[in-house]
């Protein structure tokens, strides 16, 4: 991979990290949204109670979007 990515132009490169970046940043903002707006106030509960975590599950679950759709590669 890293091969490759030397050989990319600048756009190519910016593309490239804009779509790794991307869904890892929407994902950390769903996490806090879902903190802020449901939450847990008596901190008992494990992931929501603490705003950290819950961002970090939340970049966890966007990390899962990289590459979805991406075009797959046959190797002949």
């Amino acid at each position: 991979m890293f091969k490759t990515f030397k050989n990319l132009t600048t756009k190519k490169k910016a593309l490239v990290i804009v779509k790794i970046a991307l869904p890892l940043f929407i994902g950390a903002m769903g996490g806090y949204a879902y903190y802020y707006y449901v939450g847990c106030v008596s901190g008992t509960c494990p992931i929501t109670s603490n705003p950290f975590i819950s961002t970090a599950y939340g970049a966890g679950v966007g990390a899962l979007f990289i590459n979805w759709k991406g075009k797959s590669k046959k190797e002949d």
